[in-house]
């Protein structure tokens, strides 16, 4: 009988706050951190930009949306480092306030043409704020998700925080298209129908600290505080001790992160409407495919918690990685047919790899890192992953687009980021079932690479404790 059969029906309950809780708030997350990003593919360059011209302006929005990744490794500092010595929840808590704080306050700033330079400096700070939130708050939240999962389930607990992403992405793109094809069409738009997505993170702010505060700490961050056992200075000693397995899991995240910026990140949505290039699609029409690809990428995010708990997490990463390879190419070769159903079809394609390379990842990292720098791990291996991959994604992919007249150079890019992540997680152990208690640390230091000529790597649950 497995471990999950086992368990009692208040354990079970509250495994199911927990989903829900994680789900909720990384929807809230990424829904904010989505919705500038689609903004800044649509109208951020007119509307905060407009002096440097129309390529300039819209390479300098897109670089707004990179230069929020490079704080990341701050917040990821900041929430690994009170996450391992004061606990998971109340991190979550904090960077979700954060966010949803730093969101709601784009919703009222003014454009360049009322206040000049001072309005893109004020959207720059903004965005550095959520920045450093989304760099604490994955961390936590996946950790919240795994460490309350019986050993044989960590993968499709995993998932669930995974799927704020897909989820924030269609709620941000469904809000975007509402405003654009039914509200506030046309100059409306332009003049106050981009904020309204804005403001309405306050209201989703008060639906996420009120779910998050109801669920329990994490069982491992309890016992580690109920011996006393957390470290000083946890980022010190993961560096000092797992430096290889950071630089590892980043490249595992880069090629994933990069692949979907080219969606949540507002390429994919500046280049099909621009309506002096050669798609020139309606707004409304892209964010909604956006919509669908967004529902794509939730379904098969789901079905990658699965497969990690049947196949392992290792394998599922390189089916993932192995289709999002195949699809760079004929992605942008169906887009530029410049036919509706043909974008939805590059779309679903695209996101199969997408969300069998993403779903694993709560559990893959953290299985990685031991219980006493755990938090400290996953966020800076995300945060790092997402600076190499995602940052200036959308940035390079227009560069690349203006400077060679075509999208098969943006199609290499992604290729080239998709191989390095296929290498990387080929170069980690498979630890499904490792025991992640404090009582297990220094089993869990043991055999996470394949570097490692230790012992190997321990993957039945029936793992004796030193």
């Amino acid at each position: 009988m497995s471990i999950a059969q086992n368990q009692t029906p208040a354990q079970r309950a509250n495994q199911r706050r927990v989903a829900f809780a994680t789900i909720i708030g990384t929807t809230i997350e990424w829904y904010d951190f989505f919705v500038y990003a689609t903004a800044a593919g649509l109208i951020f360059a007119e509307l905060f930009f407009k002096p440097a011209g129309a390529q300039i302006g819209l390479l300098l929005s897109f670089a707004s949306v990179g230069i929020s990744f490079l704080f990341r490794p701050l917040g990821a500092f900041l929430a690994g480092h009170y996450g391992d010595k004061i606990g998971r929840r109340a991190m979550l808590v904090i960077t979700l306030i954060l966010m949803g704080a730093a969101t709601t306050l784009i919703g009222v700033l003014p454009t360049y043409a009322t206040a000049g330079v001072m309005a893109p400096i004020m959207l720059l700070l903004l965005r550095i704020l959520q920045g450093i939130s989304a760099g604490g708050e994955w961390g936590g939240a996946v950790l919240m998700a795994v460490e309350h999962a019986p050993k044989d389930r960590r993968g499709r607990a995993g998932a669930f925080p995974q799927l704020g992403v897909p989820l924030g992405m269609l709620l941000a793109s469904g809000v975007m298209a509402l405003m654009t094809g039914v509200i506030s069409p046309g100059e409306q738009f332009l003049a106050w129908g981009w904020r309204v997505p804005f403001l309405l993170s306050i209201v989703l702010i008060v639906v996420g600290y009120v779910v998050r505060r109801a669920v329990d700490e994490s069982p491992i961050f309890e016992e580690i505080a109920a011996k006393k056992q957390q470290t000083k200075v946890p980022v010190i000693e993961l560096f000092r001790k797992h430096w290889l397995l950071v630089i590892l899991a980043a490249l595992v995240f880069a090629g994933n992160n990069a692949a979907g910026y080219m969606t949540t990140g507002g390429f994919l949505q500046a280049y099909t409407t621009n309506p002096e290039g050669p798609i020139g699609f309606e707004r409304t029409d892209v964010l909604v495919a956006v919509s669908f690809a967004a529902a794509m990428w939730f379904i098969f995010t789901l079905l990658s918690g699965y497969l990690a708990d049947t196949i392992g997490r290792k394998r599922t990463y390189q089916i993932g990685f192995t289709s999002q390879a195949l699809c760079v190419f004929p992605l942008f070769w169906l887009i530029n047919t410049a036919s509706l159903p043909m974008l939805y079809l590059a779309f679903a394609l695209f996101a199969i790899g997408l969300g069998l390379a993403y779903g694993p990842q709560a559990a893959l990292y953290s299985e990685l890192f031991p219980a006493s720098v755990r938090f400290s791990g996953v966020s800076i291996s995300y945060a790092l992953g997402a600076i190499i991959g995602g940052a200036f994604a959308p940035m390079i992919a227009t560069w690349l687009v203006q400077a060679t007249g075509t999208t098969t150079a943006v199609s290499a890019y992604l290729l080239v980021m998709t191989l390095v992540s296929l290498t990387a997680v080929s170069m980690l152990r498979d630890r499904k079932g490792i025991d992640l208690s404090i009582n297990n640390q220094a089993e869990q230091e043991i055999g996470a690479t394949i570097f490692d000529k230790r012992r190997p790597a321990l993957e039945s649950p029936a793992v004796p404790v030193k």
